[in-house]
């Protein structure tokens, strides 16, 4: 089957704050078409406020798939959502409609594209092991480990950045297979007509005041006391990947006392500013690409004419 002759998918992408979400729900309303969340905030229930999870009421208008779908105990993985969106858009295809993919988590958007390695599950016993060499001999004999089993890895990762050099141990000591050698292969590549949008204003003087005003929004809506329910939980602390959201993590350490509530709004707004730098990296080297300016006219005319 050639392109002309797959069924269509159209993705939404943007840093956070652009405007997605907006635009999603008019081409939903305007068109036969059923949005999935590519948020790796937006899948855990009970952070709805910090995550900017749509209102009921936008829900209503164009409800979501792949939202409210975990604990914010759990973890969900790249392949995670790889193996549920695949399903979903199936079954919106099967439908006789067409999958609106709208979001900023881009590892998600990526490993959907191209596929993934068939890397191992993530195993908490080797996990404990390794970091409990590292506490006791550091981190640079464990860098001094991957350099011997994975040369081509251990390139790649400094010694500083414990989460990626963990798992490169990780998958060798489950696997008995370096790294490189499992990512030469992998699944296959989504197979229908991908047509890419990205939207982000033109200025990024601009992105960064959208940022800093939906924080307030956020706070006026009582952000602080969601968060107060979360830690209430016994079993959430901030080495989850749920509460290293931003937002989640800045407003947490408040409310443990490590700074005031001005230091907790800059942090937090600087977080975000920095997590919409990094989608915006990810975004000017994504091949096939139509961008969308914030808040422009055309945008959803520009949508409606790929859906046909």
């Amino acid at each position: 089957m050639n392109k002309e002759q797959q069924p269509k998918v159209l993705f939404l992408m943007g840093p956070t704050a652009s405007g997605k979400t907006a635009l999603a729900l008019e081409l939903a309303e305007k068109h036969n078409c059923e949005i999935i969340s590519v948020d790796s905030a937006l899948i855990y229930r009970g952070m709805d406020i910090g995550s900017a999870k749509p209102s009921a009421e936008e829900l209503a208008r164009g409800p979501h798939r792949l939202i409210d779908i975990r604990d914010p105990g759990e973890s969900y993985s790249a392949a995670d959502f790889r193996t549920d969106a695949l399903a979903e858009i199936e079954q919106i295809i099967s439908m006789g409609k067409t999958p609106l993919l709208v979001g900023g988590t881009m590892m998600y958007f990526k490993a959907l594209l191209e596929g993934l390695s068939p890397l191992p599950s993530a195993s908490e016993a080797i996990r404990a092991e390794i970091q409990a060499e590292a506490d006791t001999k550091g981190w640079e004999v464990l860098h001094d480990q991957l350099r011997e089993i994975d040369p081509v890895s251990a390139e790649r990762i400094h010694p500083n950045d414990p989460q990626r050099l963990s798992r490169a141990l990780e998958v060798y000591r489950i696997s008995g297979k370096s790294l490189t050698e499992l990512t030469q292969t992998k699944s296959a590549p989504l197979p229908y007509d991908v047509v890419q949008f990205a939207i982000a204003p033109r200025e990024r003087k601009v992105l960064h005041n959208l940022i800093a005003q939906r924080f307030q929004i956020m706070l006026q809506q009582g952000f602080i006391n969601e968060v107060t329910q979360l830690k209430t939980r016994s079993d959430l602390h901030l080495d989850l990947p749920s509460m290293r959201c931003v937002g989640y993590r800045q407003c947490w350490q408040y409310l443990d006392g490590e700074f005031d509530y001005d230091t907790m709004v800059e942090k937090a707004v600087a977080a975000t500013r920095q997590l919409a730098k990094r989608q915006l990296t990810w975004l000017r080297s994504w091949p096939e690409l139509n961008w969308l300016e914030s808040g422009a006219e055309g945008n959803l005319v520009t949508l409606m004419r790929q859906c046909r």
